[in-house]
């Protein structure tokens, strides 16, 4: 066995949103690093669809039933906060309740899953926690107020996460990427092209790249990638960071 097929060995990992796009390309690079992975979704079939093909286990939960998961405790070894969804519009129309989702799904829940993984973290001394956040998260863009906000509020997450678990053994990161290839995107250039009366090419070549150097979409792998070298040990000493995969936008 290789040294990067055991590096994981031992470890579980569990990665929220798993059952496609960034998640479910983060599963299989942790499956292939030899950690046990819990694929975490609320499309129950798509959870077990990644986790069948990796070996893995599914988890149908729906993230924004947070009472629910206020007493939770697991036996995780490596946190991938990645579930996430999109809402456009500017936001003198932007609803209040669907304001409230997306920081219930992109800070609340995260925020529980850390309060629940973290004593079988600390207890082993070992605990890896990635946070996919967005260039959002250090960057800003009209007409998506509630993405943006929750992207900053999990950056902040993660930086107190790493100040009090690096004593402990635990580290915890953002990883930044800019526009991906999921069904995330693809809905939200639909939604661009509306808000702004525009077609989908122009949305990508002249709103989504206009402020990268590289003119193309993050592709999941390459994101998933950066993820598991976070969680491997070679990783030990970097906690606290964000990690840009933006194509150059935020060097502006």
């Amino acid at each position: 066995m290789s040294e990067r097929l055991s590096e994981l060995a031992g470890k579980a990992a569990l990665i929220t949103g798993g059952g496609s796009g960034i998640g479910a390309a983060c599963a299989r690079e942790l499956a292939a690093r030899g950690a046990k992975v819990t694929v975490a979704d609320v499309d129950e079939a798509a959870a077990k669809e990644v986790a069948e093909e990796i070996r893995g286990l599914a988890w149908a939960v729906d993230l924004l039933d947070v009472r629910a998961l206020e007493d939770l405790r697991l036996d995780v070894d490596i946190l991938v906060n990645n579930a996430g969804v999109q809402s456009i519009n500017p936001i003198e129309d932007f609803e209040p309740e669907k304001f409230r989702t997306l920081l219930a799904l992109m800070v609340e829940a995260p925020f529980l899953l850390v309060r629940a993984v973290l004593p079988h973290m600390y207890e082993a001394g070992f605990g890896r926690i990635v946070n996919i956040s967005s260039v959002h998260g250090l960057r800003a863009s009209e007409y998506k107020v509630a993405y943006v906000t929750a992207k900053h509020g999990l950056e902040g997450l993660s930086k107190v996460t790493a100040l009090e678990g690096g004593p402990r053994g635990v580290t915890s990161n953002c990883v930044n990427p800019g526009y991906v290839r999921t069904p995330l995107v693809t809905r939200q250039i639909a939604d661009q092209a509306r808000t702004h009366g525009i077609d989908e090419q122009e949305v990508l070549s002249k709103i989504l790249l206009t402020e990268s150097a590289i003119k193309r979409l993050v592709e999941p792998e390459e994101v998933a990638a950066l993820v598991g070298w976070l969680a491997s040990p070679a990783a030990g000493m970097v906690t606290g960071a964000s990690y840009t995969m933006d194509g150059g936008w935020s060097a502006r």
